[in-house]
């Protein structure tokens, strides 16, 4: 085929490079960082635990645990926990709900209760940084409303989050958290909520890119290197 048949793919081979490149380079960095981090640890399961060991035993909740069900209304489950060195009986159901051992409702932690229960998840040495009760909590934390931020003086900034009516950890956020988010989100494109894997941006992109991958073999098949010319007769 002509050489002159390929300048229009050569001409798109060249302005969709220039489109591309910071993306390509975005989503191939995004991937070296967030293959190189475990996730283990993307989820601080070496900084804190979600839970601690129940020290109680079924004995130690003497509450009716029948009439605890009825009464709570969409009823699904039933655990007993416990927060510090209190029992606490949780009821899953259209809303969760707390109980005493004896089944009153479960008054909810101060923040020195709320401190207690961080340090005992927490499994650094460091003292706590800053301690918040927010009306709504971050993206990190889903927006989740009426949640306590404890944030430690950790060189990763380890974040606890625990609900506000019981003292539970929702969730433990950190510095390595936060830098495979911001990847991620350069990942997928998603630069709001980072949660939309299908949103019409990276589709396009990533559509973009196979064309402009297949201009490129093409015009490697045009420019055939590996065929070897055929010498002149002597």
């Amino acid at each position: 085929m002509n050489k002159s048949n390929f300048k229009p793919i050569r001409k798109f081979h060249k302005l969709a490079g220039y489109l591309l490149a910071l993306q390509l380079f975005a989503w191939l960095l995004g991937g070296l960082v967030m293959s190189a981090i475990p996730l283990d640890k993307v989820h601080g399961k070496h900084l804190a635990k979600r839970a601690l060991e129940n020290p109680f035993i079924p004995a130690d909740y003497s509450a009716d645990l029948d009439r605890l069900a009825r009464n709570v209304d969409g009823f699904s489950s039933l655990t007993l926990s416990h927060f510090l060195d209190q029992p606490m009986i949780i009821v899953n159901g259209t809303e969760r709900t707390y109980f005493t051992a004896t089944g009153a409702p479960f008054p909810a932690p101060t923040e020195t209760q709320i401190r207690a229960n961080a340090r005992a998840h927490f499994l650094g040495d460091s003292s706590i940084n800053s301690v918040q009760l927010l009306t709504n909590g971050p993206r990190e934390v889903q927006y989740r409303p009426q949640v306590w931020q404890i944030t430690f003086a950790d060189p990763l900034s380890t974040t606890l989050y625990l609900e506000a009516r019981s003292g539970q950890v929702i969730t433990v956020r950190s510095t390595l958290w936060r830098i495979f988010d911001f990847f991620w989100m350069l990942h997928i494109m998603d630069y709001d909520e980072r949660d939309d894997f299908n949103n019409p941006l990276l589709i396009t992109f990533a559509a973009c890119s196979v064309v402009f991958c297949l201009s490129g073999i093409l015009l490697l098949l045009q420019s055939r290197p590996w065929r070897r010319r055929r010498r002149q007769p002597g």
